[in-house]
C-alpha cells in the first residue's frame, strides 16, 4: 500500500495518474490532507466514489498513536506519540515528542524530526537516548497536523512551527525539507516562511545545503559557549566544526530582507554565564549580517547543571545589547511537565502519567494491517 501522508503535491499527482486518474485529483488529495486534516480518504467527498473506494484498498494514511498527554499549568500540552514500524520492517518503531503552546494571538508547535539524537549536547536530556532513527517527513508532518486538529476550537490565524524537539533537523535534511516544503506551501499548511524555524547545533554542511533551497525556514544556531574550549566539552560536534567554521557558515548565509539568523545561548550557571562570556559572544557574532540573541535559562533536569541568577542573565543580555546585539530571554513554556527545552526525553512526570489528561479527542484513521 501507498503512504500518502508526507507525500509532495507533485508526488500526489504522478500517484494518481498511475492509478489511471487525473493528475489534479493529486492535488484535491494533497489539499484535503494537508490544508483541511482529513486523514480519512472517505472523508475527501470531491473524489469520485470509485477512486475513494480504490484508495482504501491501495494507500493509506499512518498517524501516529497518541501515547500520553501531559498538560502545563501554562496550557501547554507535551504530546507522546508513537510511530508504528513500516509494513516493510524497513522502519523501527520509535516515540517522540512535540509540544503544543498556545498563546495571545498564535499557537506554537515544537517538533521533533529524530527519534532521540546522536549529536549528544551535554546539557540536554535528549542526549540520553541516543539515536534511535530518523523520521519520515510524514512522521514531522503528523506532530503539526494532529495538535491543530485537536487544538482546532481554539486556533488562532497564526501559527508557528519549531523544529527544536528532538533530533538535529539537518542530519535528516531530505525528509525535514520534504515535511516544511509542505509546512510552506499556500496549497499545503499554509504557514509563511516567518513562521517556521529550523534550529542546528552547528552542522555546517547541512548550513550550507540549506542555503541553497529556494524554499526555507529561519535557521537558529544553537551555540551555547562563547569559546572553542567551553563548546568542545559542551557539545562535541564542535569538534568536528568549530566555532571558526560555523560562524563563517553564518556569515555566508543568504538572508532574505526581513530575516535574520537567531543565535540560541543555554544559560549554565558557572559554566557559559560570565561577562566575559558576553563579551566573547559579542566577538563571535560581529561579523554577521543580521542577528539576535535569544538566552534560554536553563531547564532543570538530571543533569550536573544549574541554572543562571536572572541577576547575572541580565547582566549579559545588557552587555550585548550595549555593544549592538539585539537579545532577549526565552522563558521556556511547559518545564512543569518536562516540555520546555533540552527536556523531551520521553520521561513521564514523577514517573507516572499526568492522570488529568483525557483520552484522545481527534478521530485518528489509519489504513494498516499491522497498526502498532
Amino acid at each position: 500500500m501507498t503512504e500518502l501522508l508526507g507525500k509532495s503535491k507533485e508526488e500526489l499527482r504522478e500517484f494518481c495518474v498511475a492509478l489511471g486518474e487525473p493528475a489534479f485529483r493529486g492535488a484535491q488529495i494533497y489539499h484535503a490532507l494537508y490544508s483541511e486534516r482529513k486523514f480519512d480518504v472517505a472523508q475527501i467527498t470531491n473524489l469520485p466514489a470509485a477512486l475513494r473506494a480504490r484508495l482504501s484498498k491501495e494507500a493509506r494514511i499512518t498517524l501516529p498513536e497518541v501515547k500520553q498527554r501531559f498538560a502545563s499549568t501554562d496550557g501547554s500540552v507535551r504530546y507522546l506519540f508513537d510511530l508504528p514500524p513500516s509494513e516493510e520492517k524497513l522502519v523501527r518503531p520509535a516515540s517522540v515528542e512535540a509540544v503544543f503552546m498556545p498563546s495571545e494571538g498564535r499557537q506554537t508547535i515544537c517538533v521533533s524530526t529524530q527519534a532521540g539524537c546522536a549529536v549528544d549536547c551535554h546539557f540536554c536530556l535528549t542526549a540520553q537516548l541516543g539515536l534511535i532513527r530518523n523520521l519520515t517527513a510524514g512522521e514531522i508532518l503528523a506532530q503539526v497536523l494532529l495538535p491543530l486538529e485537536e487544538h482546532k476550537a481554539q486556533l488562532t490565524p497564526q501559527t508557528n512551527i519549531v523544529l527544536m524537539g528532538q533530533g538535529e533537523p539537518l542530519l535528516n535534511f531530505d525528509p525535514v525539507m520534504a515535511a516544511v516544503r509542505i509546512m510552506l506551501d499556500p496549497d499545503g499548511l499554509r504557514i509563511s516562511p516567518k513562521h517556521v524555524t529550523l534550529s542546528t547545533s552547528g552542522i555546517v554542511p547541512g548550513i550550507e545545503r540549506l542555503a541553497e533551497e529556494k524554499v526555507r525556514p529561519k535557521l537558529a544556531i544553537s551555540l551555547n559557549a562563547s569559546n572553542d574550549e567551553q563548546r568542545d566539552a559542551l557539545m562535541p560536534i564542535n569538534k568536528k566544526y568549530p566555532l571558526s567554521m560555523l560562524m563563517n557558515a553564518c556569515k555566508e548565509y543568504p538572508l532574505r530582507t526581513w530575516e535574520h539568523v537567531t543565535v540560541e545561548y543555554v544559560m549554565l550557571g558557572g559554566v557559559n554565564d560570565s561577562a566575559d562570556d558576553a563579551r566573547r559572544v559579542v566577538r563571535l557574532l560581529a561579523p554577521l549580517k543580521s542577528v539576535k540573541v535569544n538566552l534560554i535559562p536553563w531547564n532543570p533536569g538530571e543533569l550536573p547543571y544549574r541554572d543562571s541568577s536572572p541577576e547575572r542573565i541580565e547582566e549579559f543580555r545588557q552587555i550585548l545589547v550595549d555593544r549592538g546585539v539585539p537579545a532577549s530571554v526565552r522563558y521556556s513554556r511547559g518545564r512543569d511537565v518536562m516540555a520546555a527545552c533540552g527536556q523531551l526525553a520521553l520521561l513521564q512526570i514523577d514517573g507516572a502519567p499526568l492522570s488529568a489528561v483525557g483520552p484522545p479527542t481527534v478521530s485518528v484513521y489509519c489504513r494498516r494491517t499491522n497498526h502498532g
